[in-house]
Protein backbone atom coordinates (compact mmCIF):
# COMPACT_ATOMS: atom_id res chain seq x y z
CA UNK A 1 0.00 0.00 0.00
CA UNK A 2 1.31 3.46 -0.91
CA UNK A 3 2.47 5.81 1.82
CA UNK A 4 3.09 8.82 -0.44
CA UNK A 5 2.33 10.37 -3.82
CA UNK A 6 4.85 12.25 -5.95
CA UNK A 7 3.26 14.48 -8.58
CA UNK A 8 4.39 15.84 -11.89
CA UNK A 9 3.23 19.45 -12.29
CA UNK A 10 2.34 20.47 -15.87
CA UNK A 11 -0.51 18.41 -17.27
CA UNK A 12 -0.99 16.74 -13.90
CA UNK A 13 -1.75 19.46 -11.34
CA UNK A 14 -2.29 22.47 -13.60
CA UNK A 15 -2.26 23.73 -17.18
CA UNK A 16 -0.14 26.88 -17.43
CA UNK A 17 0.51 26.66 -21.17
CA UNK A 18 -1.62 29.66 -22.17
CA UNK A 19 0.39 32.00 -19.95
CA UNK A 20 3.70 30.36 -20.77
CA UNK A 21 3.04 30.67 -24.52
CA UNK A 22 2.47 34.42 -24.15
CA UNK A 23 5.84 34.82 -22.44
CA UNK A 24 7.76 32.54 -24.85
CA UNK A 25 6.28 34.31 -27.89
CA UNK A 26 7.18 37.74 -26.50
CA UNK A 27 10.77 36.64 -25.96
CA UNK A 28 11.00 35.02 -29.40
CA UNK A 29 9.73 38.24 -31.00
CA UNK A 30 12.91 40.01 -29.82
CA UNK A 31 14.87 37.97 -32.36
CA UNK A 32 13.99 39.14 -35.86
CA UNK A 33 15.24 35.95 -37.47
CA UNK A 34 12.87 33.73 -35.44
CA UNK A 35 9.65 33.12 -37.35
CA UNK A 36 8.30 30.17 -35.36
CA UNK A 37 4.88 30.71 -33.79
CA UNK A 38 4.54 29.48 -30.21
CA UNK A 39 1.15 28.29 -28.97
CA UNK A 40 -0.18 26.57 -25.89
CA UNK A 41 -0.78 23.44 -27.96
CA UNK A 42 2.86 23.45 -29.11
CA UNK A 43 3.96 23.54 -25.48
CA UNK A 44 1.54 20.81 -24.41
CA UNK A 45 3.01 18.49 -27.02
CA UNK A 46 6.52 19.00 -25.58
CA UNK A 47 6.03 19.32 -21.82
CA UNK A 48 7.60 16.57 -19.78
CA UNK A 49 10.91 16.77 -21.68
CA UNK A 50 14.02 18.59 -20.41
CA UNK A 51 13.76 22.33 -21.04
CA UNK A 52 16.69 22.38 -23.47
CA UNK A 53 14.94 19.82 -25.63
CA UNK A 54 11.66 21.76 -25.45
CA UNK A 55 13.43 24.92 -26.63
CA UNK A 56 15.02 23.31 -29.67
CA UNK A 57 11.85 21.51 -30.76
CA UNK A 58 9.61 24.52 -30.06
CA UNK A 59 11.82 26.79 -32.19
CA UNK A 60 13.00 24.60 -35.08
CA UNK A 61 13.70 27.61 -37.27
CA UNK A 62 16.10 29.17 -34.77
CA UNK A 63 19.73 28.41 -34.13
CA UNK A 64 20.24 26.22 -31.09
CA UNK A 65 21.97 28.98 -29.12
CA UNK A 66 19.09 31.37 -29.93
CA UNK A 67 16.45 28.83 -28.89
CA UNK A 68 18.26 28.24 -25.61
CA UNK A 69 18.60 31.99 -24.97
CA UNK A 70 14.85 32.42 -25.51
CA UNK A 71 14.21 29.51 -23.18
CA UNK A 72 16.40 30.95 -20.42
CA UNK A 73 14.65 34.33 -20.54
CA UNK A 74 11.19 32.78 -20.80
CA UNK A 75 11.51 30.52 -17.77
CA UNK A 76 12.63 33.52 -15.69
CA UNK A 77 9.83 35.82 -16.86
CA UNK A 78 7.00 33.31 -16.84
CA UNK A 79 7.21 32.78 -13.07
CA UNK A 80 6.06 36.26 -11.99
CA UNK A 81 3.47 36.18 -14.80
CA UNK A 82 2.05 32.84 -13.66
CA UNK A 83 2.33 33.67 -9.97
CA UNK A 84 0.13 36.72 -10.54
CA UNK A 85 -2.48 35.13 -12.77
CA UNK A 86 -1.96 31.46 -11.97
CA UNK A 87 -2.54 28.54 -14.28
CA UNK A 88 -5.68 26.47 -14.72
CA UNK A 89 -6.07 23.94 -11.93
CA UNK A 90 -7.69 20.66 -12.91
CA UNK A 91 -11.25 20.24 -11.58
CA UNK A 92 -11.47 19.19 -7.96
CA UNK A 93 -7.73 19.55 -7.46
CA UNK A 94 -7.61 21.47 -4.18
CA UNK A 95 -10.35 19.51 -2.42
CA UNK A 96 -8.83 16.21 -3.61
CA UNK A 97 -5.34 17.20 -2.43
CA UNK A 98 -6.70 18.12 1.00
CA UNK A 99 -8.41 14.75 1.26
CA UNK A 100 -5.31 12.88 0.07
CA UNK A 101 -3.14 14.69 2.62
CA UNK A 102 -5.09 13.01 5.41
CA UNK A 103 -3.64 9.63 4.39
CA UNK A 104 -0.53 10.27 2.27
CA UNK A 105 2.56 12.44 2.18
CA UNK A 106 2.48 14.60 -0.97
CA UNK A 107 5.41 15.79 -3.11
CA UNK A 108 6.19 17.35 -6.51
CA UNK A 109 8.96 16.43 -8.95
CA UNK A 110 8.92 18.34 -12.23
CA UNK A 111 11.37 19.08 -15.05
CA UNK A 112 11.59 22.83 -14.49
CA UNK A 113 13.89 25.67 -13.57
CA UNK A 114 14.24 27.63 -10.34
CA UNK A 115 11.03 29.27 -9.12
CA UNK A 116 8.48 27.41 -11.24
CA UNK A 117 7.13 25.02 -8.61
CA UNK A 118 7.28 27.86 -6.10
CA UNK A 119 5.15 30.11 -8.33
CA UNK A 120 2.56 27.31 -8.58
CA UNK A 121 2.48 27.00 -4.79
CA UNK A 122 2.32 30.79 -4.33
CA UNK A 123 -0.35 31.38 -6.97
CA UNK A 124 -2.72 28.82 -5.52
CA UNK A 125 -1.68 28.96 -1.84
CA UNK A 126 -0.70 25.30 -1.64
CA UNK A 127 2.49 25.39 0.44
CA UNK A 128 0.84 23.54 3.32
CA UNK A 129 -0.19 20.64 1.07
CA UNK A 130 3.23 19.46 -0.16
CA UNK A 131 6.05 18.32 2.11
CA UNK A 132 8.92 18.59 -0.38
CA UNK A 133 9.68 19.07 -4.07
CA UNK A 134 12.60 18.78 -6.47
CA UNK A 135 13.53 19.92 -9.99
CA UNK A 136 16.55 20.14 -12.30
CA UNK A 137 17.00 23.87 -11.75
CA UNK A 138 18.00 23.16 -8.15
CA UNK A 139 19.45 19.66 -8.21
CA UNK A 140 21.05 19.60 -11.66
CA UNK A 141 19.47 16.17 -12.12
CA UNK A 142 16.68 14.87 -14.33
CA UNK A 143 13.37 13.43 -13.23
CA UNK A 144 14.24 9.85 -12.26
CA UNK A 145 17.12 11.01 -10.04
CA UNK A 146 14.97 13.77 -8.54
CA UNK A 147 12.29 11.23 -7.67
CA UNK A 148 14.98 9.19 -5.92
CA UNK A 149 16.19 12.29 -4.04
CA UNK A 150 12.71 12.97 -2.71
CA UNK A 151 12.27 9.32 -1.73
CA UNK A 152 15.61 9.17 0.08
CA UNK A 153 15.49 12.41 2.02
CA UNK A 154 11.89 11.83 3.14
CA UNK A 155 12.43 8.13 3.91
CA UNK A 156 9.49 7.05 1.76
CA UNK A 157 8.76 3.34 1.79
CA UNK A 158 6.00 2.93 -0.83
CA UNK A 159 5.66 5.99 -3.07
CA UNK A 160 3.78 6.23 -6.37
CA UNK A 161 4.28 8.78 -9.14
CA UNK A 162 1.42 10.54 -10.94
CA UNK A 163 2.23 12.02 -14.35
CA UNK A 164 0.90 12.45 -17.86
CA UNK A 165 3.73 11.77 -20.33
CA UNK A 166 5.94 8.94 -21.54
CA UNK A 167 8.84 10.76 -19.90
CA UNK A 168 7.04 10.58 -16.56
CA UNK A 169 6.44 6.86 -17.01
CA UNK A 170 10.08 6.26 -17.94
CA UNK A 171 11.27 8.25 -14.92
CA UNK A 172 9.03 6.32 -12.55
CA UNK A 173 10.31 3.05 -14.00
CA UNK A 174 13.94 4.14 -13.58
CA UNK A 175 13.21 5.20 -10.01
CA UNK A 176 11.60 1.80 -9.38
CA UNK A 177 8.15 3.00 -8.28
CA UNK A 178 4.59 2.47 -9.62
CA UNK A 179 3.24 4.94 -12.17
CA UNK A 180 -0.30 6.31 -12.30
CA UNK A 181 -1.16 7.85 -15.67
CA UNK A 182 -3.08 11.14 -15.59
CA UNK A 183 -4.97 10.45 -18.81
CA UNK A 184 -6.62 13.90 -18.67
CA UNK A 185 -3.21 15.59 -19.16
CA UNK A 186 -1.00 16.42 -22.14
CA UNK A 187 0.58 13.11 -23.14
CA UNK A 188 -0.26 9.73 -24.60
CA UNK A 189 1.24 7.00 -22.42
CA UNK A 190 1.16 3.32 -23.36
CA UNK A 191 2.57 1.79 -20.19
CA UNK A 192 1.28 2.41 -16.66
CA UNK A 193 0.22 0.62 -13.50
CA UNK A 194 -3.07 2.50 -13.15
CA UNK A 195 -4.81 5.33 -15.02
CA UNK A 196 -7.24 8.07 -14.04
CA UNK A 197 -9.43 10.27 -16.23
CA UNK A 198 -9.89 13.08 -13.71
CA UNK A 199 -7.83 14.24 -10.75
CA UNK A 200 -10.57 13.37 -8.27
CA UNK A 201 -10.38 9.72 -9.37
CA UNK A 202 -7.02 9.52 -7.64
CA UNK A 203 -8.82 9.11 -4.31
CA UNK A 204 -9.83 5.58 -5.32
CA UNK A 205 -6.82 4.60 -7.44
CA UNK A 206 -3.68 4.50 -5.31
Amino acid sequence: MADSIIFDLDGTLWDATDGAAVVWQAEAAKYGEVKDVITADNLKALYGRPLEEIAVKLLPGAKTETALAIMRESVIKQCPYLEKDGGILYPGLISTLKELKKSYKLFIVSNCEEGYIQCFLNAHKLWDIFEDFEYPGRSGKLKADNIRLVIERNNLQSPVYLGDTEGDYAAAQKAGIPFIYARYGFGDVKGYDKAIDSFAELLNNI
